[in-house]
């Protein structure tokens, strides 16, 4: 009778809770949930992974790294990391850390890193340290970006050859048809102060990002690549460029959206990757 009173007490309990309350979901480009694991198989045999993320949400900064984790364990390490986060003129100081030639106190204070890096980005750095991993510095130093905001593609022909290293070869095709460059646009127009030079800023860093990872690519490892979803969505801006420079490659791409009902994924949201995370709008953010 003890027993019988103990469980009736603890069913009780249990049917107090209404259910689950996931902090995110992920589909598929359908629309369709998928499983974490299916999103690993599906990337593993990728030559190229862009994993498109919200800048300051916890839960993606964490998938990023749990991804990471496990593809490194399923290719046997056979991986490489490279980031938006980092740019190009500062790929020898983050090689020096990496190969424990400076002191992190050094790394931190000399390279421009972002401000939530401690909390977002230090943990996938050191994980690439622990590992022996390359990690590639991709992005276009921002002073060239600010340069074509200000003076259009042809300011960057004023600069010197060592400048034009840590830049895609010069001209770079650019298509202000394409979705993100359009909507750039149309949001600016919508806002009374439109620059044409705006989404040519944002071309040339995913000209830059583009070619930063065709240089690392073929080698039979997989190149998992952290950027602002906008640069990747839509498989335009980073993809359009690399499809370029370095065609034929296996690319996966993962996005990243907030909802407010995580459990079905808005029309809106659909296939702007091979897989989108859908978090909670309501999830804290960490800057």
């Amino acid at each position: 009778m003890k027993n019988i009173i103990v469980s009736l007490l603890v069913l009780l309990s249990l049917s107090s809770f209404t259910g689950d309350k996931p902090a995110y979901r992920i589909f598929n480009n359908e629309g369709k949930k998928v499983k974490y694991k299916k999103m690993l198989e599906t990337v593993k045999d990728a030559d190229v992974i862009f994993f498109g993320e919200l800048h300051n949400n916890p839960i993606v900064h964490w998938l990023q790294y749990e991804l990471t984790k496990e593809l490194y364990n399923e290719k046997g390490g056979e991986i490489i990391l490279g980031a938006e986060m980092f740019e190009t003129d500062n790929q020898l100081i983050l090689n020096e850390y990496l190969k424990g030639n400076i002191s992190i106190k050094s790394f931190e204070k000399e390279a421009r890193l972002w401000p939530n890096y401690k909390t977002d980005y230090k943990p996938l750095v050191e994980f690439a340290k622990d590992s022996n991993l390359v990690f590639v510095a991709t992005n276009i130093p921002r002073r060239y970006a600010s340069l074509t905001y200000k003076k259009g593609f042809e300011g960057l022909d004023e600069l010197s050859a060592e400048a034009k290293s840590f830049i895609a070869p010069l001209p770079i095709e650019y298509d202000p048809e394409l979705k993100g460059y359009s909507d750039m646009m149309k949001q600016m127009e919508g806002m009374g102060h439109a620059n044409p030079n705006l989404p040519k800023a944002q071309a040339i860093k995913d000209a830059t990002m583009g070619y930063s990872i065709a240089e690392f690519t073929g080698n039979g490892k997989t190149f998992i690549h952290y950027n602002g979803a906008y640069h990747s969505n839509n498989y335009e801006g980073i993809l359009w460029y690399l499809n370029r420079y370095k065609p034929n490659l296996k690319i996966v791409t993962i996005t990243s959206v907030e909802q407010a009902d995580v459990d079905t994924l808005s029309g809106d949201n659909t296939d702007l990757a091979n897989f989108i995370i859908v978090v909670n709008e309501n999830m804290t953010k960490t800057n």
